[in-house]
């Protein structure tokens, strides 16, 4: 593409709860819808998983060629984002959304490889499942046993155009698995066993039926609130004077591994409240560097995990920590306060549950929400 694009591209979800509902074969549905109508639209990747009815649905559809990757003696297959690019099509089909590219990829994960594209304003319509949310990664191990590792931020979720929810009843999706239409019978067996257990695709359902509901929520109050911003513009200054304030969330970081489910939560709520969310450390030393290497890589890790989920982080200098977080909030106009009553000893030690019944002595005012484990 010679020259600079002069909009940014528009993302299309395929949301689902589990493989084999049918997003792949709705994306390629409706990449030929697009072709028909004039479009010029080309698959990036699409994983078939073996399916023929899948594979028949790509036919008839311009396929960029993979880009081959060695590593540890093998080779892999990744979407070639570099020669999409070069051929700077109007509309771009990609398929699992949440995948992790191969060591040696220009991008860790497929999902930036997109953001790649509609910064190049391309189209990108592409597939995802709701348990690769990375605020629903606590719940999601719960409900199945499973921790998933493939995860993306929620906040490409609720950016994208438009989320569509593929959707198959529960029944109906065991019967497609039974027949081998979405695994082979052995690996099918397994997944019977696992994942695919009914208790699992209910719930599962209910959550991919519930982020749809929020995005159509989201897109409503975005078309009803433009002709209310016209119309604001044309009001006196006076009347914008002490506006309500809105949820402001700050989520309490530490060392504790019980942080990063902690940071996860705030956000989904967050999500759903339309707040602002922040990530506070409260550090004891005048330097983060003071601190115990341990301890040091735990914080830096939990704020660059806030910081991927667009999550606002400050490091609060103070040797009382419940009194530099309530100072904090007040200073910011927080509305709620995050806390955990975390599991390492050393934390137990240095702040114990204590901090807790500091925090709610010294912030009546405010919501504190202790999280639990489950």
């Amino acid at each position: 593409m010679d020259n600079p694009p002069t909009h940014r591209g528009r993302l299309k979800i395929f949301l689902g709860y589990a493989a084999g509902v049918g997003k792949t074969f709705r994306m390629l549905e409706e990449g030929h819808d697009l072709v028909r109508q004039g479009a010029d639209a080309v698959i990036g990747y699409f994983e078939p998983h073996g399916r023929q009815d899948t594979i028949d649905r790509a036919r008839g559809l311009e396929v960029i060629p993979r880009q081959r990757i060695e590593y540890r003696r093998h080779t892999f297959e990744e979407m070639d984002t570099a020669a999409i690019l070069a051929r700077g099509p109007q509309i771009c089909l990609v398929d699992e959304l949440a995948h992790t590219n191969v060591p040696g990829s220009e991008h860790q994960k497929r999902w930036e490889d997109v953001m790649v594209l509609l910064d190049a304003g391309i189209d990108v319509l592409t597939t995802l499942n709701i348990q690769h949310l990375e605020s629903l990664n606590d719940y999601v191990s719960r409900v199945t046993g499973i921790r998933v590792r493939e995860t993306l931020p929620d906040w490409i979720i609720t950016q994208a155009d438009e989320v569509v929810m593929v959707d198959v009843t529960v029944e109906a999706l065991l019967n497609r698995l039974r027949r081998g239409a979405v695994y082979e019978q052995v690996k099918a067996r397994r997944a019977l066993e696992n994942f695919f257990k009914e208790s699992t695709l209910v719930a599962l359902r209910e959550l991919a039926l519930r982020q749809t509901a929020h995005q159509v929520e989201l897109h409503q109050e975005e078309e009803s609130e433009a002709p209310a911003e016209q119309a604001a513009a044309l009001r006196s200054p006076l009347e914008h004077e002490n506006p309500e304030p809105g949820e402001r969330i700050l989520v309490h970081v530490t060392a504790d591994p019980a942080s990063a489910m902690l940071i996860r939560r705030a956000r989904r709520l967050a999500d759903y409240l339309r707040a602002e969310c922040f990530a506070v450390y409260i550090c004891p030393y005048d330097d983060v560097s003071s601190l115990p290497l341990p301890e040091r890589e735990a914080v830096e890790r939990h704020l660059n995990f806030a910081r991927n989920l667009h999550i606002e982080t400050e490091v609060v200098h103070g040797d009382k920590p419940a009194e530099a977080l309530v100072e904090f909030s007040r200073q910011r106009e927080i509305t709620r306060i995050f806390l955990t009553r975390g599991q390492s000893h050393r934390w137990k030690e240095v702040f114990g549950s204590s901090l807790v019944f500091k925090v709610v002595h010294l912030a009546r005012n405010l919501r504190i929400t202790v999280v639990a484990e489950r």
